[in-house]
């Protein structure tokens, strides 16, 4: 009698709900963390929000009508019911909704970010295949001395040394800002993914598109010098230790090539923790945007947070706080996911 065969799709989809519940509650812990901690700074949001002249009778209507004359617990549990219907609360820099404010200066950071990980995916990965192919060989150390200092070297210094070189000195890339006006104005982008560089290049805006190129190029490439160094140290790593399993000594004895015993096979092994480690530098790159969009001048979310902490603006720090664990937590659970895909094994764990 034929056994009837177990589904792959049932326990994929018990992992997958599992992963999400667990990223839902490390949202709100973040969500709860967040706001006690802007809560104990000491702080006047409703003088913010008034102006410098307001009088004492007017800061008070307004921390009436912003919630914060209520105990601190009863303004969690209302912020939380209100983040879940999607009311983030009102800026009280900009007097905007906060969720309108991010939705706005998202795209231009997301795609900082991403293009910052293709370019470290680019660089890291071929890299690291290269230090373990001559390990201990000259490509080797240059390998592994220029990931060292790529990883130890601050952010906003190489944002300035690539300001200074290739800008100022050379001329070759615009020193800051995310785009030309005068080149939007002339060929504005129709907007498609939501972001500007992709939106130009699949609508067929080669001038939009060549201009927010130059402009995100510089800043991508300080975001990818930190991913670019990782993966390369692990992709080294990995392979050098895969070279030793029974499988690739098989391979090797077969007589194939050493390129393709590293690159066919035991890079196989390496994609895994590739795919993990991604995640983290992720969520490393996204906060490392800060630093390099105050440094470029760059629209997004770094300097709306830098703002909203200078005008101690609880709800715009709180929600931008949020947004990006929750962009951590998505890219982990994909990544969770994809992981889960190439080795099955994962779901039962």
């Amino acid at each position: 009698m034929k056994r009837p065969r177990n589904g792959r799709g049932l326990p994929v989809i018990r992992y997958a709900a599992r992963r999400s519940v667990l990223a839902a509650l490390v949202a709100l812990g973040v969500v709860v963390l967040t706001f006690l901690i802007a809560w104990v700074v000491p702080s006047d949001p409703a003088g913010v929000w008034a102006g410098p002249r307001a009088s004492a009778a007017e800061r008070a209507r307004i921390r009436a009508e912003l919630g914060l004359d209520r105990p601190v617990v009863e303004q969690i549990v209302s912020y939380v019911a209100e983040v879940l219907r999607g009311d983030w609360g009102l800026s009280i820099g900009t007097h905007r909704p906060v969720l309108d404010d991010l939705l706005t200066l998202l795209p231009n950071t997301l795609q900082m970010v991403l293009a910052g990980l293709v370019i470290g995916l680019a660089v890291g990965v071929p890299a690291g295949l290269v230090a373990a192919r001559w390990y201990g060989r000259a490509p080797d150390a240059l390998v592994r001395t220029a990931a060292l200092l790529s990883a130890s070297m601050p952010t906003f210094w190489l944002a300035l040394l690539f300001q200074m070189l290739f800008a100022s000195r050379l001329g070759l890339l615009p020193i800051a800002g995310s785009h030309d006006r005068t080149v939007l104005a002339a060929h504005p982008v129709t907007t498609v993914t939501g972001l500007p560089l992709l939106d130009a290049v699949l609508t067929g805006n080669g001038a939009a598109a060549a201009d927010l190129f130059d402009h995100l190029l510089l800043p991508a490439l300080v975001v990818a010098s930190y991913p670019a160094a990782v993966l390369a140290r692990l992709v080294r790593a990995t392979l050098l230790d895969a070279v030793g399993e029974p499988h690739i000594q098989m391979v090797r004895s077969l007589g194939f090539p050493e390129r393709s015993v590293l690159g066919r096979f035991a890079l196989r092994l390496a994609w895994n923790p590739v795919l993990q480690l991604s995640a983290l530098v992720f969520g490393y790159a996204l906060v490392n945007t800060f630093l390099v969009e105050a440094v470029f001048d760059y629209p997004g979310l770094g300097r709306y947070a830098v703002d909203a902490a200078r005008s101690l603006d609880v709800p715009a720090v709180v929600g931008v706080t949020l947004l990006v664990a929750l962009l951590y937590l998505v890219a982990n659970l994909v990544v969770d996911l994809a992981q889960a895909a190439l080795d099955p094994r994962i779901t039962l764990r």
